[in-house]
């Protein structure tokens, strides 16, 4: 039975030249679980919107074609009668939370709809989403992943029969990514929910999702069974998607003649272990690596004779609460980053990671100790002094827009401090991130990529000489990560310094030179890949996952230590006769 019916569905955002959605068709069965992917700016986000009823009566445009949810034809219901059909948790979900305390937020829209049992729904639905026995608390006090969760029960207490999640776990740490694919899977399994994700990491889609539909330039390719869907790795990636680690792995292998031909490629570790059962590993070197050596290597210097970039000394900071005691972040934190080293900077959801860069940044004072830049306090300097050092690009990228165009956003420091040239450099800053023919586009309506692309373009436009990144590449296809990796290599001799939040461990794996994990407010560990991801009592507790190619190889030799797909390859070789 089909919950979701659409036929001939175009549709074109006002003022636009091409519709965005061309005359799509499809149907969605009750009680699915349904992955979305397609590359930045497909349109999975609109064709979401549709499903919803914000698209047309919210988000005007053109729209041609019917979309029918439980047999109501979405143009002759209200958005408020489709949010009783359809539930959504956006991109965005903070912006859900409207109320101060759990419970009130959790069956807000209930009281709205003037429903007398309000609470009772919304109690029910913190239950059914994982935050039972959280109904007093302030919505301040919960976690990231809670936060979303939080987002997720506003959408149940109305009791739609489907519900629609974009990006859920694209700025979560693993644990907490674990337990929102562990409730949706509890919401599909056991209460007979459609859900419906929009996923870049393909790892989750074939651990929870039963089919994927590809969206590809505005239309639906195919929608398949997971398993097929994940084993499609050259359009996948003709598309821009990262099937999982594993399967790409075992495609390579299969082209070369090291895995046997025909048979079905593996998307899991657990079925990695049988198809490359018959491999050995053969370290060839350079798999490894410890903090210093890959450091001295690109540098010519030793750790003790570079230059200081950032220092903490004794920093303690704090967060006023409402409710109960402060909530300490950082109690007498000492670190150091030097001059020219690409750190990231990892840890669970509420480490502080966030809270470090604004810091350095000048945004929040430490209540006690001090931050040197360059060897300078800045105590006593104003935040807007520091932005030609220093520049910090948000996790959201939306708060970096302040104009009307991103055009305006990418001029606007320059133009206020009088540079000569912000013309001419930022022309050639729109052209560097393909954001010329959006220059005259609201920020906040481009797409997840290209938002993250213009918002890297405002953080760079002054040359600063650290560039600190609050999760640059969550939500971003293939193309747009690999561009964004690639401009910060290309920045070197603009941004000498680079400093990466971040809970993409490819990213952290491939890119940085220094890893440091926070936890709890403290440095829990600091060094190169070998030594963090080694330290399995430390992954444990901090709850940091190694990419999955490395879980890969230790499933198949506890000694293997392969970070990429490329070391992987490299490793393990066919057991010679």
């Amino acid at each position: 039975m089909n919950i979701i019916e659409i036929r001939n569905l175009t549709y074109t955002y006002p003022g636009a030249e091409e519709p965005i959605l061309k005359n799509i068709s499809a149907e969605i069965e009750k009680g699915d679980f349904l992955a979305i992917v397609g590359n930045n700016g497909c349109g999975k986000s609109t064709f979401c919107k549709v499903l919803n009823g914000l698209i047309p009566h919210f988000i005007t445009g053109d729209f041609e074609g019917a979309v029918e949810i439980e047999g109501v034809n979405t143009l002759e219901a209200d958005v408020g009668t489709l949010a009783c059909k359809v539930g959504y948790v956006y991109q965005d979900f903070e912006n859900q939370i409207v109320r101060p305390t759990v419970l009130d937020d959790a069956s807000y829209a209930c009281l709205n709809y003037a429903m007398a049992d309000y609470q009772e729904r919304g109690r029910e639905a913190l239950a059914m989403c994982g935050l039972a026995g959280r109904e007093s608390d302030y919505i301040w006090q919960l976690s990231g992943g809670q936060t979303h969760l939080l987002a997720l029960a506003g959408a149940v207490a109305l009791r739609p029969d489907v519900l629609i999640l974009d990006e859920p776990i694209a700025q979560l740490d693993p644990a907490h990514a674990d337990r929102i694919y562990g409730v949706l899977r509890e919401l599909n399994e056991k209460y007979g929910k459609t859900i419906i994700v929009i996923e870049h990491h393909t790892e989750y889609i074939a651990d929870y999702c039963r089919h994927v539909m590809l969206m590809k330039d505005g239309g639906i390719a195919w929608k398949l069974p997971t398993d097929r869907a994940l084993r499609r790795v050259e359009e996948l990636e003709a598309c821009q998607i990262f099937p999982p680690q594993v399967t790409i792995a075992a495609d390579r292998m299969e082209r070369e003649g090291r895995l046997p031909q025909g048979q079905p490629l593996p998307t899991t570790v657990e079925e990695g272990k049988k198809a490359f059962g018959g491999l050995c590993y053969q370290p060839q070197g350079g798999t490894g690596g410890k903090y210093g050596e890959k450091s001295e290597e690109k540098t010519g210097k030793k750790e003790a004779d570079r230059e200081p970039a950032i220092q903490f000394r004794d920093v303690s900071v704090s967060y006023r609460s409402v409710k109960g005691e402060p909530r300490q972040v950082f109690r007498g934190l000492n670190l150091d980053v030097a001059r020219g080293e690409k750190v990231a900077l990892i840890g669970s959801n509420g480490a502080g990671k966030s809270t470090l860069m604004k810091m350095a940044v000048g945004l929040l004072k430490p209540k006690k100790g001090d931050i040197l830049l360059e060897g300078e306090s800045i105590r006593d300097r104003r935040t807007e002094n520091l932005s030609e050092k220093v520049s910090l690009v948000y996790q959201n990228p939306e708060d970096m827009f302040i104009k009307d165009s991103i055009r305006a956003d990418i001029a606007y420091a320059m133009e206020v401090r009088g540079r000569a040239d912000w013309r001419e450099r930022t022309e050639a800053l729109l052209e560097r991130f393909r954001l010329t023919h959006l220059g005259d586009r609201d920020g906040r309506l481009l797409s997840g990529g290209q938002m993250r692309r213009a918002s890297l373009a405002i953080g760079i436009a002054l040359n600063p000489g650290i560039l600190l990144l609050d999760e640059p590449t969550a939500n971003l296809d293939i193309a747009t990560r690999r561009e964004i990796v690639e401009t910060l290599n290309d920045i070197k001799g603009i941004t000498e310094t680079v400093v990466i939040a971040t809970h993409d461990m490819q990213l952290v794996c491939g890119w940085a030179d220094r890893i440091i994990v926070l936890d709890r407010g403290v440095v829990a560990a600091d060094g190169g890949r070998d030594r963090i991801f080694s330290d399995w009592a430390l992954t444990e507790t901090v709850g940091i996952r190694p990419p999955e190619i490395f879980a890969m190889g230790r499933a198949l030799d506890q000694d293997a230590r392969c970070y990429t797909v490329d070391e992987f390859l490299r490793g393990f070789r066919p057991v010679r006769a």
